[in-house]
């Protein structure tokens, strides 16, 4: 568990933002957590943010790709990244007693990168790759398919990876815009979780990333507009039934974020004993899985719940869906059985706080997009004063009548 004492923030006069977690390991992270991700890419480079992703291992002015691979596993560490609709992660996992060896890798990556047009074509074979094979899957594909029927037209309404006609204009130059323009001091977070003091975390953060000059360029994000809910299938030939039927939400930023979390987790989050599975899949054995997910974003957020049956089985499935939410709809639960709600998700997230990779990337996010950062206590306090009217405004606005549903068959 996190406490205030555990937290050290500081900011570089570059304005870098940093943040230490100390944590007795052996083991390190750090990295960085850029405010950029796919919606931040110009129409007709979609899939640009990920490439850079892929790309920035493939040399710097210093080092060669192989190098770059190198660095870390040659003293048993990682390097690795990922990127999402709104930021992108880079970060390394290692000894502890190698923290400037990662930290000097991460700046320069971030400050040296070159693009060569040779190891891009190499690394873009991969990217399509990548296309194909979540294209192959079903029950994945659904989940990118509903977030763009639900926030078709908006920056956030396009598939992370791209496709291949846009990926295949990509050059080293729009690689290089992209990491200048977006990957600046005042854009991004420096985040280490490890056993090494502050002090000597911000001097070696200072060192090698202190000497990035270029300043943060103005960052034009639309919230998406709400759209009427639809109703979609598509038919591919599947056996089985891949759907997801799901509403927008506040965001990241709105009050009502802590009730509509709990309300997730109630419904579908990991425990056998959420709501809709012991419905559909306990008691009736309708489906073979069923879960909940929120996703929130800087101006908006959904809820989305993906069910796996068989094609005749799932109207049966939908409105059994349709009664458990409207179960919680139409009356507040009582205290004693929120209590319960309440106790149960407290508890996961202490058992999450326990890996330090939740540790690291929640510290590099939450200062990145609050200006701080909470601890695990401040969080399940937030969730302990969720009340039952504000439970039940949370399932009024998921009721079947607010959502859209797409299915795969």
């Amino acid at each position: 568990m996190l406490n205030n004492e555990n937290i050290s923030l500081h900011t570089l006069p570059n304005g870098l933002r940093l943040v230490h977690v100390r944590r007795p390991s052996p083991v390190a992270w750090c990295g960085l957590a850029v405010n950029a991700g796919s919606r931040d890419e110009e129409q007709g480079h979609y899939g640009l943010a990920h490439f850079v992703e892929h790309t920035i291992f493939k040399g710097t002015k210093r080092r060669s790709s192989t190098r770059i691979n190198n660095r870390m596993e040659q003293v048993g560490g990682e390097l690795n990244a990922y990127t999402t609709k709104e930021s992108t992660m880079l970060y390394c996992i290692f000894p502890g007693e190698h923290l400037e060896r990662a930290v000097e890798l991460i700046a320069d990556l971030v400050t040296n990168s070159v693009f060569p047009e040779h190891e891009l074509e190499t690394e873009l074979d991969v990217v399509l790759e990548e296309v194909a094979s979540y294209r192959d899957s079903p029950s994945e594909a659904v989940y990118d398919d509903f977030e763009d029927m639900l926030l078709a037209g908006s920056q956030l309404g396009h598939n992370i990876l791209g496709d291949e006609k846009q990926l295949r204009t990509l050059t080293s130059t729009h690689c290089h815009d992209y990491l200048r323009h977006l990957y600046v001091p005042g854009n991004m977070v420096f985040f280490s979780v490890g056993d090494t003091p502050a002090g000597r975390v911000f001097r070696l953060a200072e060192k090698h990333l202190g000497l990035m000059s270029h300043t943060k360029q103005g960052i034009e994000r639309i919230a998406p507009a709400m759209l009427a809910p639809q109703h979609k299938v598509v038919d591919l030939g599947l056996h089985q039934s891949h759907t997801i039927v799901g509403a927008r939400v506040p965001g990241m930023y709105d009050d009502q974020r802590f009730a509509m979390s709990l309300l997730n987790n109630i419904l579908g989050g990991p425990g056998m004993n959420s709501l809709l599975n012991v419905a559909l899949r306990e008691k009736r054995g309708l489906v073979y899985t069923v879960e909940s997910s929120l996703v929130t974003f800087t101006d908006c957020g959904m809820i989305q719940i993906y069910l796996g049956c068989e094609q005749d089985k799932l109207k049966k499935a939908m409105r059994l869906i349709g009664t458990t939410i409207d179960s919680l709809a139409q009356s507040p639960i009582s205290e004693r059985r929120l209590d319960a709600y309440k106790r149960q998700y407290s508890g996961q997230m202490l058992v999450a706080s326990d890996s330090a990779e939740v540790t690291a990337m929640a510290a590099g996010r939450g200062l990145l997009y609050y200006g701080d950062v909470s601890t695990l206590k401040e969080n399940i306090d937030c969730i302990l004063s969720v009340t039952p009217v504000q439970l039940q405004q949370a399932a009024q606005a998921i009721t079947l009548d607010h959502c859209s549903m797409l299915t795969f068959r």
